[in-house]
């Protein structure tokens, strides 16, 4: 429940920043006509990422049991591809997300409403899908049956709503670049699991070999009944009993990209140039 709570937080704090940015610079500027359809285009956004999240959950229920692993597993590899790249992204562009969208929206504002409505929808929409199509993966991948991961998604959406008004409201400052740190760095962990049940969905599919070939089996230590083995399930799609592939798939993801994310790359800003003096009038 842990791990889709975060998910949920993240992605949802993600989203509710953009909109906090969005609403504020055009209530500074005195632009509240434009604020209409800035509000369309996220309603757009929402009921486009909730409409994919439904046919992702709804849509294979129809499917054989190979097709459904077949397409859950697919899919679970590209959430996993999408969420990597959006950390990364994100861990490089927090510190400046606030200008880029301004600079955006000014662009929108000189071209018309109809630009208003994309740049919102553009804005929320990818948070949007993204989040959806991991957001299914993730539960899938850690209590198929249960309404506990649905739950945690929920509340951490929940939070980063609240979050999110009283990051606006001026009641709450956070260094938004350590935050998307950290929270990647464990959504990175949860990625990694979510990689690994993708591989076993695709064993399971036959679309892969290796399904009896397994790493270990720690059942008996760590029944995945447990509260402990729950526990280790929620928040790092931990099984005891992996197959080699899996382990391997695991290992080659989590410490590479962990490695990576910390690999500090940053450079000192080049200090810029100062405009000559003026010439002392005559």
């Amino acid at each position: 429940m842990f791990g889709n709570y975060l998910i949920g937080l993240r992605e949802g704090l993600e989203a509710s920043l953009v909109v906090c940015i969005l609403v504020a610079y055009l209530v500074k500027t005195e632009r509240r006509d434009a604020l209409r359809p800035v509000w369309i285009g996220i309603g757009i956004a929402c009921a486009l990422s909730l409409t994919f999240g439904a046919m992702l959950e709804f849509g294979t229920q129809e499917l054989t049991f190979e097709a459904q692993e077949l397409l859950g597993g697919s899919l679970s590899i590209i959430s996993v591809g999408l969420v990597t790249w959006m950390v990364f992204w994100m861990k490089r562009t927090a510190r400046h997300l606030k200008a880029e969208l301004h600079g955006k929206l000014d662009a929108a504002l000189a071209m018309g409403t109809g630009a208003l409505v994309a740049t919102a929808f553009l804005a929320v929409g990818r948070e949007g899908l993204e989040t959806a199509l991991f957001v299914w993966a993730s539960v899938r991948a850690s209590g198929e049956g249960s309404s506990a991961p649905l739950i945690g998604v929920l509340l951490g959406i929940a939070t980063a709503i609240v979050l999110g008004w009283l990051f606006y409201r001026g009641a709450l400052k956070i260094n938004l670049a350590k935050f998307f740190k950290w929270t990647g760095a464990m959504l990175v962990v949860v990625a990694a699991g979510v990689l690994a049940y993708g591989v076993h969905d695709l064993q399971e599919a036959r679309f892969l070999g290796g399904l009896g070939d397994k790493a270990f089996d720690i059942s008996a230590t760590i029944p995945p009944d447990s509260w402990y083995g729950t526990l280790l399930k929620g928040v790092f799609n931990f099984q005891p009993d992996p197959t080699v592939l899996q382990l391997t798939v695991w290992v080659l993801y989590l410490v590479p990209v962990l490695a990576l994310f910390f690999l500090d790359r940053s450079r000192p800003a080049s200090p810029k140039p100062q405009p000559a003096d003026a010439a002392p009038a005559g």
